[in-house]
C-alpha cells in the first residue's frame, strides 16, 4: 500500500480480524501484586545499598590509609570510579530495554555486587594484596602494578553490579504495580519515597555503624559486613523470584530517536507542512506501549521526519516500509519530550558537582579537625560526618567558606592538638562545624533526587523508564567527572603559584576556601540557566503547552496555554 492509498495523513493503525485475535490470544494476563512483593524488592534495595555504600563509603579513608595513596589521587579514583559507575547505568539500561529485560539484568547485577564487595574485603585480608603498613612515618610503599590491578578488578565489578541495579530497581519495582488503576498510580508515587528512604537509611547506617569498625576495630572485619549484607540482598531478591512481573525487553527505544533523528536530517530540505497536527503522518498501532501524544510546537524541525512524501512506502497495516525515511507524528513528539529533558538534566548535572565534592574534601578536613565526642575519649570516624550529608543543602557552602577560614587560622595560631599522619597539624576547631554544611547538602538532595527521579520517569516514554533511571545516575556521572577535572586542574595550576597550592596535602597550608568560591561561582551561573530552561519547559501532555494539538479521527481540538 503506498501513502495515495490512504485518505488521510493520520492511521489509525487498525488490524484484520485475523490479526486481532492472535494478538488476542498470545496475550497472557498480567497480575499485579504490588505492596505484597515490596517485600522482597525493598528488602533487596535495603541490604544492597547497605552492602555497596557500606564498603564504598570509606574507601577515600581506605586508599589513603591502607593503600597508602596521597590525597589528591584517592580524591580522583573516587570520583571517577563514581562517575564510571553512574555512566555505566547507561549501558546497562540499553542492555536491560533492548536485550534483557529488567529481572534479568537485576540477576546479574546482584551477583556482580557481592562478587565486587568480596574483591575489595580481599585487598584487605590478604596481606599481598595491599602495601606494608605506614604507620605515623612521613613516607610510604606505594602499592605495586599487581595490588592496584587487583583492587581496579574488585572496583570493575562493583561497576558492573551498581550499575545495573540502579537504573533498573527502581522501574522494577514500579513494574509492580498497575499503571492504569488509582492504586496502582498511588503505589507507584508512594514506592518512590520508600526507595530513597532505604537509600537514606542505608547510608546513615553504614556511615556510622559499618564506618567505625573500618576505622576503629579492623578493616577486614569492616568490609565483611557488606559481603555478608550483599549476600542477604540476593537471597531476598531471588525468593521472590515465581511472583514478580516480569516485562519482557521491547527492542531498542533508542532506534526510534535514532530513525526520527536521521529521517529528519534526510528531509531537512522539505518544506513545513501547514496545520501539522492534522496533516503529519501518524500511524499509532493497536497495542503501542506508550501514551498517545499531542502536537507540540517545540522543535519543529524534527516534524519533517513525519511528512509523508511520494517516495514513502506503507505496509498493509499502515507502518512504514523503511523507518529510516519516515517516522510518525507519536514518535517525532517522544523525542521531543527527550530534548525538553535534556536541558533540565545539564543543570541537575552541575548541581550534582557540590554533592561530589562533599564526599571528598570534607572527610579530609575532618581528619585534620577535633574529632572528639565528650570526655570519654571517643572520636568519631571521618568519613562519618558525610552522614549528615543526608539532611543537608549546598547554599551553606558560601557561608562554611567563611567558617572554613576560621579552622586554618586556628591551626595555624592557636595550639594543635597533635599531627595527621602524611597531612599537618590537627586543628583544636571541631569538626561538628562540618555538620550545617552537610545537614543543608542533604536536604537539598532529598528534594532534588526524589524530584528527579519522578520528574525522569513521568516525562519519559513508557518503553524508556530505565533510561528514565539511568539518565539520573548519568548525570552523577558528569558531575563526577566534572569534580575530578577541577580538582586536578585546581591541584596543578595553583601547586607552584605564589598563593600556594588551594588543595595541598596539608589543608592548613591550602587554600580550599579559593576552591569553594570557584564551585560557589559556578552554580550561582547553573542557578541562572535552570530558571531559564525552567520557564521555557513544557510537560508531556499537559495543556501547559505554547500550544497542543490533539488528534482523535476528525476531530481536532486547540488547547492554549492561557485556559485554566
Amino acid at each position: 500500500m503506498d501513502h495515495q492509498k490512504l485518505s488521510s495523513a493520520v492511521y489509525d493503525g487498525s488490524v484484520t480480524a485475523v490479526d486481532s485475535v492472535k494478538e488476542d490470544v498470545q496475550e497472557t494476563k498480567v497480575v499485579y501484586r504490588g505492596w505484597k512483593v515490596m517485600p522482597y524488592i525493598i528488602g533487596n534495595e535495603t541490604f544492597e545499598k547497605l552492602g555497596i555504600i557500606g564498603t564504598l563509603s570509606n574507601l577515600l579513608v581506605y586508599l589513603t590509609s591502607v593503600f597508602n595513596m596521597k590525597s589528591v589521587t584517592a580524591a580522583t579514583i573516587i570520583t571517577a570510579f563514581a562517575g564510571t559507575v553512574n555512566f555505566g547505568t547507561f549501558v546497562a539500561a540499553f542492555l536491560c530495554d533492548t536485550y534483557f529485560g529488567r529481572y534479568k539484568t537485576l540477576n546479574v547485577a546482584v551477583l556482580a555486587c557481592f562478587l565486587g564487595s568480596l574483591a575489595i574485603l580481599l585487598t584487605a585480608a590478604v596481606p599481598q594484596l595491599h602495601p606494608a603498613p605506614c604507620g605515623t612515618a612521613s613516607s610510604c610503599i606505594g602499592p605495586s602494578g599487581g595490588q592496584i590491578a587487583f583492587l581496579m578488578m574488585g572496583l570493575g565489578i562493583l561497576v558492573v553490579g551498581a550499575g545495573g541495579i540502579r537504573p533498573c530497581n527502581l522501574a522494577f519495582g514500579a513494574d509492580q504495580f498497575n499503571p492504569k488503576s488509582g492504586s496502582g498510580k498511588r503505589g507507584i508515587d508512594s514506592f518512590f519515597n520508600w526507595y530513597f528512604f532505604t537509600f537514606t537509611f542505608a547510608q546513615i547506617l553504614s556511615l556510622t555503624v559499618v564506618v567505625y569498625v573500618q576505622s576503629n576495630v579492623s578493616w577486614t572485619i569492616g568490609l565483611t559486613i557488606p559481603v555478608v549484607l550483599m549476600f542477604l540482598a540476593s537471597v531476598i531478591f531471588f525468593a521472590g523470584a515465581k511472583l514478580y512481573v516480569k516485562i519482557e525487553a521491547s527492542g531498542s527505544p533508542l532506534a526510534s530517536v535514532a530513525h526520527v533523528i536521521t529521517a529528519a536530517i534526510k528531509k531537512h530540505r522539505l518544506e513545513p507542512v501547514e496545520q501539522p497536527w492534522l496533516n503529519l503522518y501518524n500511524y499509532y498501532p493497536s497495542k503501542y506501549a506508550n501514551a498517545k501524544l499531542k502536537y507540540t510546537q517545540q522543535f519543529r524541525f524534527l516534524d519533517k521526519a513525519a511528512i509523508l512524501t511520494p517516495e514513502d512506502k506503507l505496509e498493509a497495516d499502515g507502518k512504514p516500509v523503511n523507518p529510516w525515511n519516515l517516522c510518525t507524528m507519536q514518535q517525532v513528539e517522544e523525542v521531543k519530550c527527550i530534548m525538553r529533558v535534556l536541558p533540565i538534566w545539564f543543570a541537575s548535572s552541575i548541581y550534582y558537582l557540590t554533592m561530589a565534592q562533599q564526599m571528598t574534601y570534607p572527610v579530609f578536613q575532618a581528619l585534620q579537625s577535633d574529632r572528639r565526642l565528650g570526655s570519654g575519649g571517643f572520636m568519631i570516624p571521618a568519613a562519618t560526618y558525610v552522614v549528615f550529608l543526608m539532611t543537608g543543602m549546598t547554599l551553606f557552602i558560601i557561608f562554611y567558606a567563611r567558617v572554613l577560614e576560621r579552622r586554618r587560622t586556628l591551626a595555624l595560631t592557636q595550639p594543635t592538638l597533635g599531627l595527621a599522619p602524611r597531612k599537618g597539624e590537627i586543628s583544636s576547631m571541631s569538626a561538628m562545624w562540618l555538620i550545617p554544611q552537610l545537614v543543608l547538602a542533604g536536604i537539598a538532595d532529598a528534594f532534588g533526587a526524589i524530584g528527579q527521579m519522578e520528574f525522569y520517569y513521568k516525562q519519559f516514554p513508557e518503553n524508556m523508564r530505565s533510561f528514565a533511571g539511568s539518565i539520573f545516575y548519568v548525570g552523577g556521572g558528569v558531575s563526577s567527572y566534572i569534580s575530578s577535572f577541577l580538582i586536578t586542574t585546581v591541584h596543578r595550576m595553583t601547586q607552584n603559584s605564589a598563593g600556594g597550592n588551594w588543595l595541598a596535602e596539608d589543608l592548613n597550608k591550602g587554600r580550599l576556601d579559593y576552591f569553594y568560591f570557584l564551585l560557589a561561582g559556578i552554580l550561582a551561573v547553573n542557578f541562572a540557566y535552570f530558571l531559564v530552561m525552567a520557564r521555557w519547559y513544557r510537560y508531556k501532555g499537559s495543556d501547559d503547552e505554547e500550544t497542543s494539538y490533539e488528534t482523535s479521527g476528525d476531530i481536532i481540538k486547540e488547547q492554549d496555554k492561557n485556559k485554566v
